[in-house]
């Protein structure tokens, strides 16, 4: 049986993630491995905002840098909030029905139609409000892109949802996602053709212009 071998970057994060906050003379002492070696990896660690540094004073001596992971670096460790949320959200559905679940989600919907509209595009046109929300949804992380179809309506395109595996089970988010598409476009031309929770390869959104 093959042996898992742990590259020194990643020794550096587990001990990062066990003692919280390290000089470089102490992670060398600990790895057994130069300091010129140990500053190189935290210079492509901070770099990549994995971890950060803080200047620690002393009752004695000069000040000296500790490093620690950043959120981003505690992110790179096990997370199961799908899990989590999924139960949470069973739970409620079985204690207060659908109804419940419902009025949830048009509550998130509200949150993000607020939060997009500071953003959002007025008076373009309706191909500049797309890419404009193309580029909102990208920042969270749906991978979106925008195309002109064939019969000259517009493909907003999603290959990513960070969301699905809880829209699998409630779809009533996509739904909610559809009916907040139409409410920042000012359009009720808008059909998802394609969908990640029910195992298409990605979302796919055609924009029709207002007639």
């Amino acid at each position: 049986m093959a042996t898992k071998t742990t590259s020194t970057r990643d020794e550096i994060l587990d001990l990062l993630k066990k003692r919280k906050q390290l000089t470089v003379s102490v992670i060398a002492l600990e790895l057994n491995i130069t300091e010129m070696a140990v500053r190189r990896h935290l210079n492509t660690l901070e770099r990549d905002g994995i971890v950060e540094t803080t200047l620690l004073r002393q009752a004695m001596g000069r000040p000296t840098h500790v490093y620690q992971l950043s959120n981003l670096g505690e992110e790179m460790f096990p997370r199961d909030y799908g899990t989590l949320l999924l139960e949470l959200l069973k739970d409620l559905e079985e204690m207060d029905g659908h109804e419940k679940i419902k009025h949830l989600f048009e509550k998130r919907k509200e949150r993000l139609k607020k939060k997009y509209e500071k953003r959002l595009i007025q008076n373009g046109s309706m191909e500049q409000k797309v890419q404009n929300l193309a580029q909102l949804q990208d920042e969270f992380g749906y991978m979106a892109e925008v195309s002109s179809g064939e019969d000259g309506s517009i493909i907003l395109k999603e290959y990513n949802c960070p969301i699905a595996e809880v829209a699998k089970q409630f779809p009533i988010i996509c739904e909610s996602e559809l009916i907040l598409f139409k409410e920042l476009l000012k359009t009720e031309n808008i059909e998802c053709k394609m969908c990640i929770a029910t195992e298409d390869p990605h979302c796919y959104y055609q924009i029709s212009e207002s007639k």
